[in-house]
């Protein structure tokens, strides 16, 4: 794995080729960040397989946060400057557009929200 393993608190859902958990350094509260396993530097790289099972996942795991945090929208947000397949999911509370992306990330230490979207799976 190419990412740190992150706080087993913050672990939402893992399987044999993905996991989920909250954001380390959360843009918004409940922000979280869904990782391919295998060492992959771009989706196109992916598999047809693979890339639907991963946004797949990606969809169950919005749907939940949905559902867990009582909010209409979450952002799905592809960036490459790690060089690994990753998702950010950012929910969307009160702001819209581009301002959900300017808050300053602080390091996570309310793991609350984990048990919250992983009964809504």
């Amino acid at each position: 794995m190419i990412f740190p393993k992150p706080d087993e608190k913050s672990i939402i859902y893992e399987d044999s080729k993905i996991y989920s958990c909250l954001a380390s350094y959360p843009i918004t509260r409940g922000h979280v960040v869904v990782v391919w396993k295998k060492k992959v530097k771009d989706l196109h790289l992916l598999s047809r397989n693979d890339y639907e099972y991963l946004m797949d996942k990606v969809d169950e795991i919005r749907s939940a946060m949905i559902k867990a945090l009582k909010i209409k929208k979450v952002y799905l947000i592809y960036m490459d400057e790690a060089n690994h397949v990753h998702w950010h999911l950012v929910p969307r509370y009160n702001q819209k557009g581009f301002n959900v992306l300017i808050h300053r990330p602080s390091k996570l230490k309310d793991f609350s929200l984990t048990e919250k979207i992983m009964r809504k799976l």
